[in-house]
């Protein structure tokens, strides 16, 4: 049987703690369903191609602009946008601006490791937590 995780309550200003954060992925809170996480892609940088199987993922921009890449077709994002991903599509999101692409992420169930931070994509790629599947 899987453990349980601790039921955690989290009430904070989500758009704040996305545009203060500088860090490329950084989990906010995983419960036993859903896991939040915050991201900052730096300008030309992206989140890289990827495909999450039996995972769904919503990702809600705060700040900045970019290209959601969604089974191969591109469309504008910006503050205020909203992309759901439905499990086994393929996606990717770019920052295409000037300035740092702010956004948080909801994963159901969870798709990282419980407090990971990773500072740079550079990281989350040798990182040995992740699974990469390009």
């Amino acid at each position: 049987m899987k453990e349980q995780m601790k039921k955690q309550n989290f009430n904070e200003d989500i758009s704040k703690l996305a545009q203060k954060n500088e860090y490329f992925r950084k989990v906010l809170l995983t419960t036993d369903l859903t896991q939040l996480v915050l991201m900052s892609i730096q300008p030309g940088e992206d989140i890289g191609e990827e495909t999450h199987d039996g995972i769904d993922q919503i990702l809600s921009i705060v700040s900045g602009a970019g290209a959601a890449m969604i089974e191969g077709e591109s469309s504008h994002i910006k503050a205020g946008s909203v992309v759901v991903v439905p499990a086994g599509t393929k996606h990717n999101f770019v920052n295409t601006g000037k300035e740092p692409l702010k956004l948080y992420t909801v994963y159901a169930p969870p798709d990282h490791k419980d407090g990971t931070v990773h500072r740079t994509k550079a990281d989350a790629l040798t990182d040995p937590n992740e699974q990469h599947e390009d």
